[in-house]
């Protein structure tokens, strides 16, 4: 679904999580499937985090007035097919990012939102106009990093919280299927029980019925209910199907998305 969706030709696909969350990498991933001859990309980032080859990537410096926004006009210029804003910090950042979407250009960008239909009332919220968020947003996901499970160490736990699991809604012939693991500690990962990290993600492709939604400036409750009836998978729900894998532990996916899926 991710690659179908950085395969289009214009747009804008938005990443969204806290500090932290593996955003930028996510961006990068997508900027270097995409880096092939015969597209021009541009970006411009607060600071450059990582050096691509093939990829004019600009740094914002506020001391000389180089701001998003300045370097966003610059690059229109210079007609390219893919365009990277490190953030949407405001409304003028957020409409320039959008008029580029809408004039046939490929735009990724980040915003600091708790899950994906957040970031259409936040957008909305900056001054946005809801008939302008409604036609260039193609998808946002939203994203966190969980702890994997040390291969080396971790042992099958028998004491699982299946109550918990149940209410939130996994059904008995998932949890029939489930192998749980629980961390122990050795050599190989300084005895934590965790080594190395793994993505969960909440994808929000936008359609005639979101849009809509999002032209109307429906309440987030709404536009997340319909999202969800539409098959989005929620980062708690995404992050159980991990746990249920043996991949991390319940504790790691509820510590990074419960609270912000508790009103899904």
């Amino acid at each position: 679904m991710f690659e179908k969706l950085i395969g289009r030709p214009n747009g804008i696909f938005l990443v969204t999580g806290p500090t932290g969350s593996g955003k930028t990498t996510t961006l990068y991933a997508a900027l270097n499937k995409l880096n092939t001859p015969d597209r021009k990309i541009i970006t411009a980032e607060d600071p450059v985090e990582y050096h691509i080859a093939g990829i004019n990537q600009v740094q914002v410096n506020e001391a000389i007035e180089l701001t998003f926004q300045r370097i966003l006009r610059a690059m229109l210029r210079q007609a390219p097919n893919i365009i990277l804003v490190g953030e949407i910090r405001d409304i003028e950042t957020a409409e320039m990012a959008i008029q580029a979407a809408l004039t046939g250009h490929l735009v990724f960008s980040t915003l600091h939102t708790n899950d994906a239909p957040s970031a259409i009332t936040r957008l909305i919220d900056m001054g946005v106009k809801p008939f302008l968020v409604a036609s260039s947003i193609q998808a946002v996901m939203a994203q966190r990093l969980i702890r994997v499970l040390c291969p080396e160490c971790k042992k099958e736990d028998t004491d699982v919280d299946l109550v918990t699991l149940r209410a939130m809604g996994v059904n008995e012939e998932q949890l029939s299927k489930a192998t749980f693991f629980r961390p122990v500690g050795c050599t190989k990962c300084h005895n934590v029980g965790y080594r190395g990290r793994f993505g969960i993600f909440e994808i929000m492709v936008m359609n005639q019925e979101l849009r809509e939604l999002a032209f109307k400036h429906r309440p987030l409750s709404e536009m997340r209910q319909a999202a969800r009836a539409l098959g989005m998978r929620s980062l708690l729900e995404d992050g159980l199907m991990k746990v249920m894998n043996g991949v991390t532990t319940l504790d790691e996916v509820l510590a990074r998305a419960a609270k912000e899926d508790a009103t899904a």
